[in-house]
């Protein structure tokens, strides 16, 4: 059972080594839909890059921060390079109030230029912890089986596979 909750935080600014995790604006459609128009992205995934257009649709509905009944929670970073100030990717997490506790579904994304450089481990790392200090204490990802980089990301923060699949994917929790 979902428990709907009007108080979900609200992304910060989330430093790193390397990186910085920005909340995610509007007009970051702008950077973004470049940084991700790549058919290599969507392997795992299906669909294909997204327009400006569409980010910027996209983007609106996130930025409300929560489901329409209040049982989720949205939160989204978009990823940027400290030194260079270059968009690396995305990172996001969904809330869910549960009898157990406070449940994060996350995902990450890196731009294909940027991959190999341990910025998904990076940023999804850091998103953990704060997600961590602002009481989510179960964390789920749903990593496609080939997709060995994200299985790693998944492990390294913590994550381990279980047996079950939804949609081609299997379950990753801590």
């Amino acid at each position: 059972m979902a428990y709907a909750r009007a108080g979900w935080p609200s992304a910060e600014v989330i430093e790193t080594a390397r990186l910085t995790l920005e909340p995610l604006r509007l007009e970051h459609a702008e950077e973004m839909a470049p940084a991700l128009d790549d058919h290599r992205l969507h392997e795992y995934i299906g669909g294909r890059p997204a327009t400006v257009q569409q980010l910027r649709a996209r983007y609106a509905r996130q930025l409300t921060g929560r489901s329409a009944d209040g049982a989720q929670g949205w939160l989204n970073w978009i990823v940027r390079h400290r030194e260079s100030n270059a968009v690396v990717g995305t990172v996001q997490a969904t809330l869910r109030e549960g009898a157990a506790g406070t449940s994060a579904e996350i995902a990450w994304v890196v731009a294909a230029a940027h991959q190999r450089q341990g910025y998904a481990k990076e940023a999804a790392a850091a998103m953990v912890r704060w997600l961590r200090r602002h009481g989510a204490d179960v964390f789920v990802a749903h990593v496609h089986p080939e997709h060995e980089a994200s299985a790693s990301v998944a492990g390294h923060v913590g994550l381990e596979p279980t047996d079950a699949i939804r949609d081609g994917e299997v379950r990753w929790t801590s």
